[in-house]
This record gives C-alpha cells, structure tokens and sequence, in this order.
C-alpha cells in the first residue's frame, strides 16, 4: 500500500465533540514529509506517533503550518493553510528524497498527543537537493467538505 489523501476520522470527531479542547484552526501545527511506504490508516490513525516513513534527509525538520485557518461560504466548509516551506530555519538547504506526502498535525504535548489532522499525496515523488523544499496547497485549500443536498 502506499500514501493517499484523506482526513483523519477521529481526530475531526474529536474536535467535533472538544474531547481534547483542540482547534483544527490552532495557530500551533505542524507538518511532515513521508515515504511512499507509509500507509495511512485514516480510521484508526489519530496521532503522530502513528506516523511511520517519515522522511529521513539533510536538514529537514517538521515545518510549523503558517496561518491555518477554517472558513464557511456557500455550504462548503474550507480548511487551508500557507504554503509549507522546508528551508532549515532560512538556511535553504534542505535535501529531500522522492517526498510522497504531508502530514498535517495540531501540537497538543508531544508525539503520542499530537493529533493527525490530514495527508496529502504528492502523486510523483519530489525531491530537492541543498534548497528549500515547498508544499504548495491548492488555491481552493488543504481540503473542502460540501455539505449542501
């Protein structure tokens, strides 16, 4: 199996209900590249800690999510976010590797809390050598849920 898109069920259902008093539009989330061996399970997943393959390269480091933010119009449900920029701190040299997905994760206290948020699948492996890797999100954002009949 490998990496495809989807939304993690029960850390939406948590937020849905408050279980944890976490914000899917909390200014504090991160992200993180994967392999294409990492096979996410979207209904049992739900922290960090069950994120496997995720990229081992020179440089990188979990990116911080820039300006999350969750919007309504029109019956559909919008969540987006800044591109991601993996660039070491401004350093720019980051080596990635055939990168086949982005988590996204909120930062609640550490890997075993952290909640799983949403994978996107890059389709073809991308890679960068001693630059800054970028995560460019669609122009209608991460995801969008249409709740209109």
């Amino acid at each position: 199996m490998a990496i495809e898109a989807g939304l993690y069920g029960i850390s939406l259902e948590k937020m849905m209900i408050d279980t944890l008093g976490e914000s899917i539009e909390a200014a504090d989330m991160y992200s993180e590249l994967l392999t294409d061996t990492h096979a996410p399970d979207f209904t049992l997943d739900d922290f960090h800690a069950d994120l496997d393959n995720i990229m081992a390269t020179t440089n990188y480091t979990s990116e911080t999510i820039v300006t999350p933010l969750v919007t309504l119009a029109a019956g559909t449900l919008t969540f987006d976010h800044v591109d991601s920029l993996y660039d070491n701190g401004g350093a720019d040299d980051v080596t990635v590797t055939d990168a086949m997905g982005q988590a996204g994760i909120t930062t609640v206290s550490g890997s075993a809390t952290d909640q799983l948020i949403y994978m996107l699948d890059f389709v073809t492996a991308a890679s960068s050598t001693a630059s800054t890797f970028t995560t460019q999100i669609h122009a209608n954002g991460v995801f969008t849920l249409d709740y209109t009949p």
